[in-house]
């Protein structure tokens, strides 16, 4: 299991280097940055690079489906009970750091209005981070780097995934809220043995944020600057 752990870990050290390189060298990305299709084709790009190098990674261990954790969680209803938990831990978080922090500032992905004529791509971008994002982004750390994290004891990588979720998107601000909602996803997956809840729980935060980002309501911006999605290639 070193050989795989190595190099999960090193794609994800990779990963976060370019994330916070070009956060520090470009600055925030355009406000309209969902209103454009071009950010729904090279994010699909950008996943489509990320499943097939955790897939090949996955592979080595050998039971690919064991090693991402896809499989029918042991319990629905613990899993409905956490991801319950997770939305209110998030709430509370939001209520204690982001006076203090004000992560939307920093992220600046989602716009601030709904512009009805980008209707159409921003629904498309919008089934990127809701659907796709999540799928990914489950697999990749709550599936292949929980599994090779766990022989080294539950904690370590409940902690460890979380902190390198958080660190991949490139951010200094929103980091507190990415690493304890990766945290809280993490612990979700150990106690039910599945990354599917993980991925329904990631979907519908990032849709909710999604949502919320164009209603002008002021709660929405910690959903805005933890919706989950790497877009390290904004101009792609």
């Amino acid at each position: 299991m070193r050989r795989p752990l190595a190099l999960w870990g090193s794609f994800v050290l990779a990963f976060t280097t370019l994330s916070y390189a070009i956060r520090f060298t470009s600055g925030k990305p355009p406000k309209d940055l969902l209103y454009k299709w071009s950010t729904a084709v090279g994010s699909l790009v950008q996943y489509a690079i990320i499943a097939a190098i955790v897939y090949g990674i996955s592979g080595i261990p050998g039971d690919r489906r064991r090693v991402l954790g896809l499989r029918r969680p042991t319990s629905w209803r613990t899993a409905f009970l956490i991801g319950l938990g997770i939305g209110l831990g998030m709430f509370l978080l939001t209520v204690l750091l982001g006076p203090l922090l004000h992560p939307d500032r920093e992220q600046g992905v989602t716009p601030q209005t709904w512009e009805p004529k980008h209707a159409a791509a921003y629904v498309a971008n919008g089934v990127v981070i809701a659907v796709f994002a999540p799928i990914i982004e489950e697999l990749t750390f709550r599936g292949l780097g929980y599994s090779l994290l766990a022989r080294y004891g539950r904690w370590l990588a409940i902690i460890g995934t979380g902190v390198a979720f958080g660190l991949a998107h490139g951010l200094v601000q929103a980091f507190p809220f990415l690493a304890a909602f990766g945290i809280g996803l993490a612990y979700l997956r150990s106690r039910v043995d599945s990354v599917y809840p993980g991925m329904i729980v990631h979907g519908l935060f990032n849709a909710i944020a999604l949502t919320w980002a164009v209603s002008g309501d002021p709660q929405g911006d910690i959903l805005r600057a933890c919706a989950g999605v790497w877009l390290v290639l904004p101009r792609f």
